[in-house]
């Protein structure tokens, strides 16, 4: 099989990885084995789930937190959530690419990373001003930036072409599912148990060891044959990527500067005066709107085209967000939550698999490195813009804002970037 290339150039490893193109081709498989998601993927996707389970009884109490204990507003959330993710971005293209490097040993890098977020984020829950919160926020998300670009790659060399949707579906549906019962389990301390904030923070450690100890021991990472010369990949350059590649990648950074932090969804359910319990309740539906799609929408991807799915996804979220400046009480808020939380969920296996589409296996993890970058580049400008419109126009305006500019970002993708499958 053929694979479009993201680099120009490599013939060297191109020969070196052809042996590990071959069991993507298995055409004499029988056909429910092939439909069969690979053991690695199904380990990966448990392991996000624990991995959320534990960030998200702390992410969505963060905004609270800030708006309460702290006495911080939009802008700090926004710059919070910005910096966080553009650390973790500026790490992904090197532990992406350093996988390629290693020859496509992927697992350290991941265990690495997984190890760090779970080790800073129950810290949190101590932080005794918004800087603080700033600085550890930011090691969470370091340990996020080791681990995804080698991750995703392993999800990619663990699955055959025709179904890498269907894979990256199924990995979002777990990871969308930890979330939901992150939330949850939040919600039900806070309400029946006597935990203050930050015991509940301080608990989150217990599903982040879960998670950590069933990647080391769940994981087996196929070594591939030794090289019988070392791998030079081509130069780390924009320009050595391909035209597609690039195009789909700037505009998935316009798309970043719409696509404001989930938790200003919270922001404004406190600003309405929602309760801290219905408002963990709030984040738990959305992500199970997302769960609820996820593996489903992977698979639609994979028959009908994954930039379909894709330009459905981003139309959904500019009218959600549109939506979203319009809503003036509770029952609104939950409406408009989850209808973005089902269109979105069904649009999240695309945009990872159209990646891999345009990647060559021996550049994977460079490939979804850049790919986490350029989404990065634009998460401090993003999150600080949207706060500093929250602050000084109010919330309808940073929503209207929001969803203008992701509607353009679809457009632009239909017109412009439209992937080759």
């Amino acid at each position: 099989m053929l694979y479009p290339l993201s680099y120009q150039g490599g013939s060297g490893i191109l020969r070196y990885y052809s042996s590990m193109n071959k069991p993507e081709q298995a055409s004499d498989a029988a056909p429910a084995q092939r439909n069969k998601l690979p053991r690695t993927v199904v380990v990966l996707g448990l392991v996000s789930f624990f991995n959320d389970f534990a960030s998200d009884i702390v992410i969505p109490l963060i905004p609270i937190l800030l708006a309460t204990v702290l006495a911080a507003g939009p802008v700090a959330l926004g710059l919070i959530e910005g910096v966080a993710d553009a650390v973790a971005s500026l790490l992904k293209l090197w532990s992406g690419r350093h996988s390629d490097v290693m020859r496509g040993r992927r697992k350290g890098l991941t265990v690495m990373g997984y190890t760090l977020s779970n080790f800073s984020r129950p810290l949190l829950g101590l932080a005794g001003s918004w800087p603080v919160l700033l600085l550890l926020r930011s090691i969470d998300r370091a340990g996020k930036g080791l681990r995804s670009a080698p991750r995703d790659a392993l999800v990619a060399d663990a699955t055959p072409p025709h179904m890498r949707g269907y894979a990256y579906g199924f990995h979002r549906a777990l990871d969308n599912g930890g979330a939901v019962a992150g939330s949850l389990a939040a919600a039900a301390a806070l309400a029946w148990s006597d935990l203050s904030l930050t015991e509940v923070i301080l608990w989150s450690a217990v599903p982040g060891f879960v998670a950590v100890l069933l990647l080391g021991v769940g994981v087996k990472e196929e070594k591939p044959a030794v090289a019988p010369t070392p791998v030079v990949l081509p130069p780390l350059r924009w320009s050595a990527l391909s035209l597609p590649m690039r195009r789909y990648l700037l505009v998935l950074m316009l798309f970043t500067f719409a696509r404001a932090s989930e938790t200003f969804i919270l922001l404004l359910g406190h600003q309405l005066g929602v309760g801290v319990v219905e408002l963990l309740l709030l984040w738990s539906a959305l992500n199970l709107a997302k769960a609820a799609t996820s593996t489903w929408g992977g698979q639609l991807a994979d028959r009908v085209g994954r930039g379909a799915l894709m330009l459905i996804g981003w139309t959904a979220f500019a009218l959600s967000f549109l939506l979203l400046g319009l809503v003036t009480d509770s029952a609104g808020l939950w409406a408009v939550s989850i209808f973005y939380g089902l269109c979105m969920g069904m649009s999240e296996g695309a945009e990872r698999a159209i990646i891999s589409d345009y990647a060559d296996p021996g550049e994977r993890g460079t490939a979804f490195g850049w790919y986490h970058l350029m989404v990065g580049i634009a998460a401090i400008p993003a999150g600080l813009l949207f706060g500093s419109i929250w602050h000084f126009q109010g919330a309808a305006m940073a929503f209207f804002f929001a969803g203008g500019l992701a509607a353009f970002s679809a457009l632009l993708l239909r017109w412009w970037a439209w992937p080759v499958r």
